[in-house]
């Protein structure tokens, strides 16, 4: 500041020497005026991404499915988790998401583009559905997600050689092709009947369309199933024409509970039948030459064990003859050493009573007249340039397999076995293999096909026009084929592998997968060779008896090892339960197929299908429903004449007369059932 100050005569001078004031720094509050536009300019930027992380969080949203980054999870009404599922090949982009009503679809991983979308459908009040497809854009990338599978107990998917209700799984294993295979040979493999389909016990299901390219891998320590979709180092192939682009697409829905919601996925998703077998399939039991007799079978033995059937007083559905009654495999004429005289073996068959149907497979061996005609026919599937037939070994030799998808070799099947009926008055034919383990890794048919089990689909047709007294042991896709399905051949053992206790594990789980008309084997198991329980050739006595109470207690029984090759008591008890499955069980049974062809709701059932929020019976693997209104629960167990019998809330009575009238479900400890007896219980 200056200051004006008297001056001389001339007038008033400017003094410019300045004069200070005291004041405080003011460079404090400029910084704090800085800091303070940060925070504000802060406070409106974390605004602006509460917002868009708001919308964004509102965008992953649908109905009661989460996504993220690496995956999404599923909630039940309630609010609880009941399905997760993580993406392993690749991290999506979120900023590459959209949504359009309840579709919501993301274009980017974090390094590709790809296809992929969720939508939600609701096709009715009590079920919620949320359609999944990841869709890679390069060829030869897989695409893996991995399902938890902790929430609850799963069921579905296969068959297998170690059976367990629900699915137990152990180890880690790599995605493998999820195609039908012969477990009798291949242990580690999944069964001859499968479907891409599983069900747990909080209401939810999953099922991966037919058109995926599907691998199936676990491990027990993420407690995760993998699926996978890929064409490279697989037997799968794309369409002729198009790019190796692997495509993950599937359906999860949920529901109010188990039984529900397989219900509605049945109706949906499952073929089903469209006839009855034939009524004495259910009423009568099958007696097979197999166990009994193997490969050295011959028409004097047939005639005797025809004979034994009538002598001791039992029914028959029909004899069937196994292998071997040709001299080749491949041939279909009757070899004379072993049958001199087969037309009048079959009319005397005939004139006892007797129908008899062939074993019959889908092989021609090289040493077979018929090789050379399918070679120069062309009938044969191909190794993969198609200018080879592919030479495959099964467990009776080397040969060619008939491609079921050329209609030439359909037709050269079907005259065999239409002359053999015409011929002879066969009645039928128990169709054996077809799993796909038997084609080569490599091959081409007539009509390309993507996924190999759907040869096993192609020879399972094959069986329609005898599908009154037909018997299959594999099946994709196959449950309008309207025949009896068995599970493959049981050893003569006591435990899960392939045993008596795989028996309802197996039966259950191929209910679940939508085939009703179930033939579980023969009674006592197959008879193998050091494959066997006991010290006899025949199957353990005891073993055998148990064995003969559960099947009685199934859609369909069959003997080969009849019972008098133990003693009269074996012969008398067979008696009473042959009888006992014909008046009891039969009916019940016969009345439950004709549902099935409406509902395709399984015969045999699980206790928790009449007791869904049970978790007890989400685990029981030794008992077993037919319907809703009659519970068996036989002795598996060596030695013992009791048994725990767990009995879900209602009025039952048992086979014994006492009657239980129980609000909440029941054990009963140490329930006394005698080697001549099997527990059931009846719905009053």
């Amino acid at each position: 500041m200056y200051q004006v100050v008297p001056g001389g005569a001339g007038g008033t001078i400017t003094d410019v020497i300045p004069k200070q004031k005291h004041r405080k720094d003011t460079r404090p509050l400029v910084g704090a005026g800085v800091i303070g536009l940060v925070l504000v300019i802060a406070a409106v930027t974390a605004w602006c991404y509460y917002i868009a992380s708001l919308r964004k969080a509102e965008l992953l949203k649908t109905q009661l499915l989460d996504l993220n980054k690496d995956g999404y999870i599923i909630r039940n009404q309630g609010g609880s988790i009941v399905f997760r599922m993580d993406f392993r090949s690749g991290t999506l982009d979120l900023d590459s998401c959209s949504k359009e009503g309840e579709m919501l679809s993301c274009g980017r991983t974090d390094d590709r583009k790809l296809n992929f979308f969720i939508e939600t459908v609701r096709p009715k009040d009590t079920v919620q559905c949320y359609r999944v497809r990841w869709e890679e854009l390069v060829p030869d990338i897989p695409v893996e997600h991995a399902m938890t599978y902790k929430f609850a107990h799963w069921y579905g998917g296969a068959v297998s050689a170690i059976q367990h209700w629900p699915i137990s799984i152990s180890g880690q294993e790599a995605p493998k092709p999820f195609v039908t295979s012969d477990i009798y040979s291949k242990r580690n493999e999944f069964g001859g009947i499968l479907e891409s389909y599983w069900l747990s016990s909080n209401a939810t299901a999953i099922k991966i369309n037919n058109s995926v390219p599907f691998h199936l891998g676990w491990n027990d320590t993420e407690k995760t199933m993998s699926f996978q979709a890929r064409y490279n180092d697989s037997p799968f192939k794309p369409n002729p024409g198009e790019k190796p682009c692997a495509e993950l697409s599937y359906r999860v829905c949920v529901g109010l509970d188990v039984t529900s919601i397989h219900k509605y996925m049945v109706r949906r998703y499952f073929n089903k039948p469209n006839k009855v077998p034939a009524k004495v399939m259910f009423r009568h039991p099958i007696w097979s030459t197999w166990a009994l007799h193997k490969t050295d079978i011959d028409q004097e033995k047939l005639l005797a064990y025809a004979t034994s059937i009538r002598n001791n007083n039992f029914n028959c559905s029909h004899l069937e003859l196994d292998d071997r009654y040709t001299s080749r495999y491949g041939d279909f004429e009757f070899d004379t050493t072993k049958f001199p005289n087969a037309s009048a073996m079959f009319q005397k068959l005939k004139s006892d009573g007797f129908l008899v149907s062939l074993w019959i497979h889908p092989f021609v061996n090289y040493d077979s007249e018929n090789f050379h005609t399918c070679v120069e026919r062309g009938l044969f599937v191909m190794e993969p340039t198609g200018r080879l037939p592919a030479l495959v070994r099964w467990w009776n030799g080397i040969g060619g397999i008939l491609d079921f998808t050329n209609p030439e070799a359909r037709d050269w099947f079907s005259y065999q076995l239409r002359t053999l009926r015409t011929r002879y008055g066969v009645s039928s034919f128990k169709f054996d293999a077809g799993e796909t383990n038997y084609l080569p890794w490599k091959f081409s048919t007539r009509t390309p096909i993507r996924d190999p089990s759907f040869f096993t689909r192609r020879y399972t047709e094959m069986a329609i026009p005898y599908n009154d007294r037909a018997e299959l042991r594999s099946g994709y896709q196959s449950q309008n084929i309207s025949c009896f399905f068995r599970p493959i051949d049981r050893d003569s053992v006591w435990g899960y592998e392939l045993g008596l206790k795989s028996l309802i594990p197996t039966v259950l789980t191929i209910s679940i997968l939508g085939y009703q008309f179930i033939l579980p084997d023969m009674i006592g198991g197959n008879a193998y060779l050091n494959r066997t329980d006991g010290n006899r050739v025949l199957p353990d006595r005891e073993l055998y008896i148990r064995w003969l109470e559960l099947s009685a207690f199934m859609p369909s029984m069959q003997f080969s090892i009849p019972p008098w090759e133990y003693d009269n008591e074996v012969v008398e008890i067979a008696r009473k339960y042959t009888a006992l499955h014909e008046s009891i069980v039969a009916p019940r049974v016969l009345e439950l197929a004709g549902e099935v062809l409406d509902t395709g709701d399984p015969i045999i059932r699980p206790l928790w299908w009449i007791a869904t929020g049970d978790e007890t019976a989400y685990k029981i693997d030794s008992q077993f429903l037919i319907g809703d209104d009659l519970m068996v629960a036989p002795v598996l167990e060596p030695g013992k004449q009791e048994r725990d019998i767990y009995l879900p809330a209602g009025r039952w009575r048992s086979y014994k007369g006492e009657r239980f009238d129980i609000k909440e479900p029941l054990h009963l400890t140490d329930y006394p059932v005698d080697l001549d007896e099997i527990a059931y219980f009846v719905w009053v």
